[in-house]
């Protein structure tokens, strides 16, 4: 099975299986699941804040902290919060 591409992880638990091709124990899914299913029937803030929220997790993998905190003022958001660059940076 072809466990790349951005829906990869979702494909890969859809199966039962660690992107090794491992299986994932039923305990590990059936809390997932369970979370998941919660999470899915919170109410949203809105979508520009979850964008934001998914820029700043994912870019940190990618960008430097400057060019991430440069990239989202220009884009029209706010920049780093301090609490951000703890996280994701430090």
């Amino acid at each position: 099975m072809d466990f790349s591409g951005p829906d990869a992880i979702d494909k890969a638990i859809d199966a039962g299986l660690d992107l090794d091709g491992s299986p994932i124990p039923l305990e590990m899914l059936n809390l997932y699941k369970e979370v998941m299913e919660k999470e899915g029937a919170r109410k949203r803030s809105g979508v520009k804040k979850s964008m934001r929220n998914r820029i700043i997790r994912s870019g940190a993998k990618h960008f430097e902290q400057d060019l991430l905190n440069q990239r989202l003022l220009q884009a029209g958001w706010e920049g780093l919060k301090p609490k951000e660059i703890e996280f994701f940076f430090r």
